[in-house]
């Protein structure tokens, strides 16, 4: 397993693309400087009114497929 540590700010309008079908991948910059990309609706657990905010470390298998992403906590 493989694991990508990013930050995130997408703003409600931004995101919303993604519902009305216009953005269906989301691309973030690694810390490691890699740039991941996958698809936007794994992300849904962590929209609120304000968007999509916060660090998160995305995981892979060996195959490179999304294991899962989850919010880091400070």
């Amino acid at each position: 397993m493989q694991r990508f540590y990013f930050r995130l700010r997408i703003s409600p309008t931004e995101y919303l693309r993604h519902y009305q079908g216009s953005a269906e991948r989301v691309v973030v910059r690694a810390q490691d400087g890699r740039n991941i990309s996958f698809p936007a609706w794994n992300l849904r657990q962590f929209v609120t009114t304000d968007g999509i905010h916060g660090d998160f470390c995305l995981t892979v298998d060996e195959n490179h497929r999304l294991v899962s992403i989850e919010r880091r906590t400070s």
